[in-house]
């Protein structure tokens, strides 16, 4: 199922399996004091002039499209529509129409809620993988069962969950929008949190495209492979040169806290024999 139709279902859509869900027939008003938040909004935060563009459209037109609640002791708990019941509060209503579901375990309701906020395209790119980790974490889902469910291809998960890896001070400018996404990506590929903070600092200095980072990305990797190098034990590089040399080949030796294994590249099944005869013969 694509995202355009998921969305066009409606939220049974992102929930595979739970088109049944009992909910009252039609929608009702209730004050507007009566709701809460949902407890696992994964949007942090609200754009003010997205809001009070909302809110102007509200005094115009009313709400729309009723927000799902669902009980929470006295009050109602959005599942959906959170924006919408922000609006509306800056708008001045005093009632909001609301279709109610039936009361749901704090699993269903904190699944629906990731889902439901990950297919809006204006989701930090910060929020969403973190709602992808919290799929992946609390609900156990693979990057493919996440995928299916919000509608998106697998490696666009992959590549949210890598932003999780980036310093703080990185992911807070993304989550400012100081970087795009694209940006977070790009810079995720180099291993060095201090790479990762001064290249950050340049992309927003002057302002670089994702592609120019992304260039700019492979000069870093260079020097972080040679850094890498270096800091290797001298008796390790020692015995891969005189393997190499052994061997007529490139060796090599990969340690491990315990072990290890040793690499012998060859560039064709020529070479391949020629190694086998040599090493048959030592």
């Amino acid at each position: 199922m694509t995202q355009k139709q998921a969305l066009g279902r409606g939220l049974s859509a992102l929930l595979p399996g739970r088109d049944e869900v009992p909910r009252e027939t039609g929608a009702r008003e209730v004050e507007i004091g009566h709701l809460v938040p949902n407890r696992f909004q994964p949007r942090r935060d609200f754009s003010e002039a997205g809001l009070a563009e909302l809110a102007a459209s509200i005094r115009e037109q009313g709400i729309v499209q009723p927000i799902v609640v669902t009980p929470r002791g006295e009050k109602l708990e959005i599942v959906a529509g959170e924006r919408r019941w922000r609006a509306a509060a800056i708008a001045g209503l005093t009632k909001v129409p609301v279709v109610l579901r039936e009361r749901q375990s704090e699993t269903d309701l904190l699944e629906v809620a990731l889902v439901e906020n990950l297919q809006r395209e204006d989701l930090n790119p910060l929020d969403a993988a973190e709602a992808y980790a919290r799929l992946k974490d609390e609900f156990r889902l693979s990057h493919d069962r996440i995928a299916d469910r919000v509608g998106k291809d697998r490696t666009t998960i992959s590549n949210a969950l890598r932003l999780l890896k980036l310093p703080s001070s990185v992911r807070d400018r993304v989550r400012s929008g100081l970087l795009s996404g694209g940006h977070g990506r790009a810079l995720a590929a180099l291993t060095s949190a201090d790479d990762q903070e001064r290249l950050a600092e340049e992309i927003v200095r002057r302002g670089l495209s994702v592609r120019q980072t992304e260039k700019r990305v492979a000069t870093f990797g260079g020097a972080d492979k040679l850094r890498r190098e270096r800091r290797r034990d001298p008796f390790t590089r020692d015995a891969e040169e005189k393997l190499s040399r052994r061997l007529r080949a490139r060796v090599r030796i990969v340690r491990r806290r315990r072990g290890g294994r040793i690499e012998i590249a060859f560039g064709s099944e020529e070479e391949l024999m020629g190694l086998y005869e040599r090493l048959a013969r030592a």
